[in-house]
């Protein structure tokens, strides 16, 4: 026992010798974190002291410069800091990455971190002391101490080993290749890239190319707004966008507008026109000027319908159409000035071409279809014939000066026909298409139109039939599905036996109905149709902004998250501020379930499932040719930011909207991207998007700095 208290006294000894050994070396180790100067031998002290952090070393600029006989200002409204030594003059800005130095000659540097006040007094990383003042500073890390030595004389060293393919002082007048050279042994964190061209008295600008491939050639189209003298950035970033890396020159932007027609030459014989416009700086939109030499007749293209200056645009002229052309084109850019093409001369010349379209090979016709000749050429007589492939007999089932024909084949067809389209022209020459190989079933058929499969009826509606054979009479059974109820509407008003179906009060709910006609004796059925009757209230759209003030308060609140979605994805803050403008009228028409008023917050109708369910909403499908609304399921979000995270995550991650991708850092030619990837209908889409970020002053939330 008395071994065991021995033992016992002895271990706690050693704990305790091991304690104070650990609280000894850590107080030691706290003391050698401290940073020591040491300026010509002598060792000064500053307050507050350098500093560490994230593996930089801080030191205070003021301090150390005037010390070396060098000259510091300071303005506040800026938060610049001026080094004056001599001749030279180093310009630095809290919390940016650029530096100025001003000698002979006004040149560009990256920083490896930005200076920061700390205590109200700036403090900058080491290295950029050497660069700054010139003289020599040896940092040695086991005693934590910068030796500074203003008898020895150093140059500028940039902090990084890559190369702008911009020369410094470069005139840039028009587009612009965009590269940058690394080092073989260059560390490989590196995950992204932007170039910037921001102004040298802000260090502000805009971002003019990007990417996720480092060592990739970027096209940079300059704006003809970016006058005089500006500093171009390439800006390396890691995957969690931390800097890593860079290069600056200064360029002076002078832009010398060319327009250049893609497509043709001189000379060319052509039967469609394909164009586009090889341009050189930013443009907004392109019109087509196509005259026919021939006929004095000018034809402005864009004029009305604005042209993608950065898409292709086609024409298929008709045999008429053939003659003598000159085309030239104009674009324009942001300040709305137009510049022209050189013209190109051409000859269209064209040959008559039919075909037959509203089928095609193989088809098995069991509803009606439109025929329609398709032509290039004027016509004066239309024929629709029906050929019998086993006896080569044809009947002609329509004829017409021009247009199309419904056909609803009868079992008297049945079997395979060919289908052909023959035409007359002006000068009575007859073409014919090729013929068109088709199915049709020896059976009667009975369509009913007026409801269209799962409609939401409110009022009433006009119900009627079509057959590929005469029917006698027809009845209308309509079926409750859930207390089994049937209701008939008969009917004889022959052709199309038109009746009116009214919903009554107590008949919400789920039905199906279907059509009964009676021919030859028997009764043929049409396709049962499911629908529902809701005579109960209706929401429509709610708004999240208020009434009097929504424009401000509509572009604040977007800006917020736009600005928010911007350092996440790379896309234009000002392009998706302006897209969630147009897609809900300033925030006033946000869906809501249409039953329930249940909010969606669902900014841009995408739809689906969300975060919250969905909502339904009134959208339209066309059934037998005709179009009406149904209800459509469109995903619900808790809130805005959702919905904003959620289209943004379509907008980058899907197939589609690749085209977008390489572009969406600018407003104007994501605009453009977005129209031409389908992402609207309305022709006048990306103008639109275009005018609302330049009414509304949104380019400022572009604005980035180094």
């Amino acid at each position: 026992m008395a071994s065991m208290v021995n033992k016992g006294k002895y271990l706690f000894l050693i704990l305790v010798i091991v304690v104070s050994f650990i609280y000894i070396s850590t107080n030691i180790c706290f003391a050698s974190n401290d940073v020591r100067i040491i300026i010509d031998g002598e060792d000064f002290q500053t307050t507050p002291k350098p500093f560490i952090e994230k593996g930089r070393t801080f030191v205070p600029i003021r301090f150390i410069s005037e010390k070396l006989g060098a000259k510091v200002d300071w303005n506040d409204e800026e938060r610049l800091v001026t080094i004056t030594k001599g001749n030279n003059k180093v310009i630095l800005r809290i919390d940016s990455l650029l530096v100025i130095y001003d000698g002979e000659e006004t040149k560009y540097g990256l920083s490896d971190v930005a200076p920061k006040v700390v205590e109200n007094r700036t403090f900058v990383p080491l290295r950029l002391v050497s660069n700054a003042l010139g003289v020599g500073i040896e940092w040695d890390q086991p005693t934590r101490t910068a030796y500074v030595n203003s008898n020895e004389r150093s140059e500028i060293i940039p902090f990084f080993d890559v190369k702008l393919s911009v020369e410094h002082g470069q005139r840039i007048s028009g587009k612009t290749k965009l590269s940058i050279k690394i080092p073989e042994n260059y560390p490989k964190d590196g995950q992204d890239i932007k170039y910037l061209l921001v102004s040298p008295e802000t260090a502000e600008g805009f971002v003019v190319a990007m990417g996720d491939e480092i060592d990739r050639e970027y096209t940079y189209l300059p704006d003809i707004k970016d006058k005089g003298h500006k500093v171009l950035a390439a800006l390396i970033y890691d995957e969690d966008g931390n800097f890593v890396a860079g290069d600056v020159a200064g360029v002076n932007i002078d832009v010398n507008p060319k327009v250049k027609i893609t497509g043709i030459k001189d000379g060319d014989i052509l039967d469609t026109l394909s164009i586009g416009v090889d341009i050189n700086f930013l443009a907004t939109r392109v019109e087509y000027e196509i005259r026919n030499l021939d006929k004095g007749i000018t034809t402005i293209v864009g004029k009305e319908t604005p042209q993608d200056p950065y898409g292709i645009y086609t024409w298929e002229p008709k045999v008429s159409d053939g003659g003598n052309y000159s085309i030239k084109a104009t674009v324009f850019d942001t300040e709305g000035n137009g510049h022209e093409s050189e013209t190109v001369n051409v000859r269209i010349q064209v040959e008559p071409q039919i075909t037959l379209s509203g089928v095609s090979h193989g088809q098995t016709i069991t509803r009606p279809v439109t025929l329609l000749a398709s032509r290039n050429f004027d016509v004066k007589n239309t024929r629709f014939i029906v050929k019998d492939l086993y006896t080569g007999k044809e009947t002609v089932i329509d004829e017409r000066p021009y247009g199309g024909y419904t056909w609803f084949p009868g079992p008297e067809l049945e079997g395979k026909k060919a289908v052909l389209v023959e035409v007359e022209d002006s000068r009575g020459i007859i073409f014919r298409s090729e013929p068109v190989e088709v199915n049709i079933k020896g059976e009667p058929i009975l369509l009913l139109d007026g409801i269209g499969p799962n409609e939401v009826l409110r009022e009433a509606k006009n119900i009627k039939v079509r057959s590929n054979v005469e029917v006698e009479s027809v009845k209308y059974i309509i079926k409750n599905n859930n207390s089994g109820e049937e209701k008939v509407i008969e009917s004889t008003s022959r052709p199309y036996f038109e009746e009116a179906f009214k919903p009554n009060k107590g008949d919400d709910g789920y039905w199906t109905i279907k059509a009964v006609a009676k021919y030859k004796n028997k009764e043929i059925e049409s396709e049962e149709i499911p629908f529902r009757v809701y005579l109960g209230p209706i929401y429509g759209p709610v708004s999240i902004v208020s009434k009097d003030n929504y424009i401000n308060e509509f572009i604040q609140l977007a800006s917020t998250l736009a600005l928010d979605s911007w350092e996440k994805t790379g896309i234009s803050a000002s392009l998706q501020v302006a897209q969630s403008i147009l897609e809900t009228g300033w925030g006033r028409h946000v869906p809501v379930d249409k039953y329930s008023g249940k909010v969606s917050y669902n900014l841009f109708g995408i739809k689906g499932k969300g975060p919250k369910g969905s909502v339904t909403i009134n959208t339209r499908e066309v059934y037998n040719g005709i179009s009406y609304y149904v209800d459509a399921e469109f995903k619900a979000y808790n809130n805005i930011e959702e919905s904003w995270e959620d289209h943004k995550r379509l907008l980058i991650e899907s197939s589609r909207y690749e085209p977008f991708r390489e572009v969406m850092y600018n407003s104007v030619q994501g605009a453009w991207a977005l129209k031409r990837s389908g992402y609207a209908t309305d022709p006048e889409y990306a103008t639109k998007l275009i005018r609302i970020i330049e009414q509304y002053n949104l380019q400022k939330l572009d604005i980035v700095k180094i």
